[in-house]
């Protein structure tokens, strides 16, 4: 198993770019079943996730081709509509391929999902507005199966819990629905107007993303995608924190300033200057971080993908500081790893009670999912002394590069090769 070792403190400086969005491509990946012919996505990174949704492309019989950030899938020939287990339990995405099989073909079997080990994260919604288009839905032997041999009919579908991926999966769907589908408490994060968009551009005809409602008029067919993907503001907003925390001065460039409200508005309560142009943000961090509460909210409120990351940069501040997490209330696994690179923090609930202006030392940690992972490299780079991160392939799912990346900007990190312990 690879890790990193990084060696702190460290003060990060220096010029950094953003990639394209994982939680954006990944939809993005799937939206080509809609299509017949050969689409092409721009700016895709390459990351185990990306990697993971190609070969599921491949399965179903799409042929993929993924360099130079550009990624061609040609669903030409594609006619298996089955997602196998094997790779559905490595990526919860992998459910996105739902909507367009049942949508092109009339029928999908897809395993229902794994991914991280941290809290459930339910089906139910993009079952539920599966059926309310028409579509026949039963579970067997750990499968969903779909079907709607005549096609799927438009409907009005209300979101008990404005959920993105529920929302992008019943979109896709619906695009080829015929009449008007109508999506009420749509999720409003940017990746659902990102998808809108890369579909509209294909002939879609969706209007309201990234609102409260959504509209779909179903259309016939659409022609094959040419997008260039978002930038991730989930990487973005990692850098920066990043920076702030160890009184750093970085510049994150190729980025949605837009897409970072929530996050930038904290960091300045916590004391971190914040200059911001239409691609670029830069911070610089303070000697001295203050506390603040933070609540996990659906967009725009601060996201759950970060929430991680400042809970750790609130280990550095000086006083207490509540983080709240309403999204995904078991999403607390990095807590015991941070303890052991001394943070102070006690559960309560949904609620996390940070300490801070504990003095952290390097320690043996392990990564347990993905954001847990880099909220570890950032504590890692606040702390005295050598810290080794194990499990690090969770890092690998969203973050391309990241260590050449945080290296250019001054870090002492470098991937290293952990034994397993079963080969010993």
């Amino acid at each position: 198993m690879d890790s990193f070792v990084i060696d702190g403190p460290v003060r990060l400086e220096g010029t950094v770019a953003v990639g394209g969005a994982k939680n954006a491509v990944l939809p993005a990946m799937t939206a080509a079943l809609l299509t017949e012919g050969t689409s092409r996505l721009e700016r895709v990174p390459h990351l185990r996730d990306t990697a993971t949704m190609a070969h599921l492309l491949r399965v179903l019989g799409a042929r993929v081709e993924h360099a130079g950030g550009t990624l061609r899938i040609d669903t030409s020939t594609y006619d298996y509509c089955e997602a196998p287990y094997e790779l559905v339990k490595t990526m919860r995405a992998s459910i996105y391929c739902l909507g367009p099989l049942l949508a092109k073909k009339g029928r999908a079997k897809v395993s229902l999902p794994g991914g991280c080990a941290w809290g459930p994260r339910p089906v139910d919604l993009h079952l539920m507005g599966m059926e309310k288009l028409g579509a026949r839905i039963s579970l067997s032997h750990g499968y969903v199966i779909a079907e709607a041999p005549q096609g799927l009919r438009g409907a009005e579908i209300f979101f008990e819990i404005s959920s993105v991926g529920a929302t992008i999966n019943v979109m896709m769907a619906a695009v080829l629905a015929q009449g008007k589908t109508t999506l009420v408490n749509a999720a409003r994060e940017p990746e659902v107007a990102e998808i809108a968009e890369t579909l509209n551009q294909a002939g879609a005809r969706i209007e309201g993303a990234g609102g409260y409602r959504i509209e779909i008029q179903g259309v016939r067919e659409l022609r094959p995608l040419e997008h260039a993907v978002m930038a991730d503001r989930i990487e973005a907003g990692t850098f920066l924190i990043a920076g702030m925390m160890t009184g750093g001065d970085v510049r994150v460039e190729h980025c949605r300033p837009d897409h970072l409200h929530a996050l930038l508005e904290k960091m300045q309560q916590m004391g971190a200057e914040i200059e911001v142009g239409d691609t670029w943000v830069r911070v610089h961090g303070s000697s001295t971080l203050q506390p603040v509460d933070v609540t996990t909210a659906p967009y725009p409120g601060f996201p759950t993908d970060l929430q991680a990351q400042i809970m750790a940069a609130l280990a550095r501040a000086n006083g207490v500081s509540l983080v709240t997490e309403t999204i995904y209330p078991d999403r607390f696994t990095h807590v015991p790893e941070l303890r052991r690179l001394g943070a102070k923090i006690r559960l309560d609930g949904n609620i996390a009670v940070v300490t801070g202006g504990q003095g952290l030392s390097g320690a043996p940690v392990m990564a347990t999912d993905l954001r847990a992972s880099a909220a570890l490299i950032l504590s890692a780079f606040a702390a005295e002394g050598r810290t080794v991160i194990s499990r690090v392939y969770h890092m690998d799912r969203g973050y391309e590069r990241i260590e050449e990346k945080f290296a250019a900007l001054g870090a002492a990190i470098e991937r290293g090769r952990e034994r397993d312990p079963a080969e010993v």
